[in-house]
């Protein structure tokens, strides 16, 4: 199997065509942080379209290179903006895949291949929805802008918090926003996201003494005091939810002491663990709420530390109002049926956004995403565009009467 494609020159695709483009950029291997031609396509393809287009490189020092791209058409206010990313995660054992991951075949109505609906799909759709709502209306009042990324699978550092802040210093100011993320658990109609929960990350050290396990009295197991920690952050849930979030959620996802040996009682003892928070919290107050837990089990018998890893994944919500129910009727009008309002799942690039302008997230169905054989449905793709041009109509139309 070749896992590559020649992708298309921007002259053979009609960027109206969800499907076809898709494919396209699909053809694209744009894994983090590496471009692979998708940018380049877009970018071209909406220059034809008119828009003025803009791809800034951002860095930091070890992080790689990461290329982004804005474009805009219009030049008034409201300013409505499309945001996504280019960038994929790796295709994994290539010969797990029964499609070529960068081929982007059709078969029995799906598109396959790595990206296709995280989130190519997504930014194909509404990149077709701009162009045919553009074409359709060319003397639209307001603007259209595209913030497109390569970074969000990976670092998520030299992506949409960059482009954001290289945007704003330019004096570019966005009024709402749609972000193409796969929302989706299984039909078009299922989920919108309007808010997203925090993550923090932290790790607990047990100090203890190693020694002999037959001569327990000139050792200190950090083991017991690590379980004796680990129980108390474990033992009462951090709060029960809000109107619009889940309870937050503690998970220990690592417990090594590091010792290789069955008869050696070890020096220390390590735990890892995420807390995925709702808006009940800030990074800031729930590690004071973790700290003051250990304190409390720990007492003065067990010696540790706790260090947190820095952070920028702070919950946040987009409260309903006009425009979120413009995008839920639009959905609506579209598949029959009214979507759920969710703020579930990890964290995204809306999580930047939030910080210049509302966001709501809302994609292709997302069953596929990050897996082998990565798919997404041909009438998923149609379905997103007449949901997003319906959305663009509505929208201008409310701010043009307004």
């Amino acid at each position: 199997m070749t896992s590559l494609t020649t992708a298309p020159s921007a002259l053979d695709i009609d960027p109206a065509d969800p499907v076809a483009l898709t494919q396209a950029l699909v053809r694209c291997p744009s894994v983090t942080p590496t471009e692979g031609g998708a940018l380049a396509l877009i970018a071209a393809l909406l220059e034809r379209e008119g828009y003025a287009v803009h791809r800034p490189v951002f860095s930091e020092p070890g992080t790689p290179d990461v290329e982004n791209l804005y474009a805009r058409i219009g030049s008034e206010a409201p300013v409505f903006v499309i945001a996504g990313h280019s960038d994929v995660v790796p295709v994994g054992d290539e010969a797990a895949w029964t499609r070529a991951p960068f081929g982007g075949a059709i078969e029995d109505g799906q598109l396959y291949g790595r990206g296709a609906c995280d989130m190519k799909g997504g930014l194909a759709s509404m990149i077709a929805a701009a162009v045919r709502y553009r074409r359709e209306n060319p003397q639209a009042p307001g603007s259209i802008a595209f913030l497109i990324t390569g970074d969000e699978e990976g670092p998520a550092v030299n992506g949409t918090v960059k482009l954001l802040q290289w945007a704003h210093e330019r004096g570019e100011r966005f009024d709402h926003c749609l972000l193409g993320e796969p929302t989706n658990p299984a039909a078009m109609s299922d989920m919108i996201k309007i808010g997203r929960r925090g993550s923090l990350t932290g790790q607990v050290t047990v100090h203890g003494k190693q020694g002999h396990v037959g001569y327990p009295h000139l050792a200190e197991n950090p083991i017991r005091g690590i379980v004796r920690l680990l129980a108390a952050l474990d033992a009462t849930p951090l709060d029960a939810g809000t109107a619009h979030f889940d309870a937050s959620n503690l998970e220990m996802t690592t417990l090594d002491v590091g010792n290789p040996a069955s008869n050696i009682i070890p020096a220390q003892a390590k735990a890892v663990f995420n807390i995925r928070f709702n808006d009940l919290w800030t990074p800031d107050t729930l590690a004071a709420e973790i700290d003051r837990r250990l304190r409390e089990a720990a007492g003065n018998t067990v010696r540790y530390e706790v260090t947190f890893q820095p952070t920028n994944a702070v919950a946040f919500l987009t409260k309903p109002g006009p425009f979120v129910e413009m995008v839920v009727n639009a959905v609506a009008a579209e598949t029959g049926k009214r979507p759920a309002l969710s703020t579930t799942g990890g964290t995204s690039d809306a999580r930047f956004i939030k910080s210049y302008c509302p966001v709501v997230e809302y994609g292709v169905v997302g069953k596929t995403m990050h897996q082998v054989d990565e798919c997404v449905a041909v009438a998923d793709l149609d379905a997103l565009t007449r949901i997003t041009q319906r959305l663009l109509g509505t929208y201008f139309a409310a701010q043009h009467q307004a």
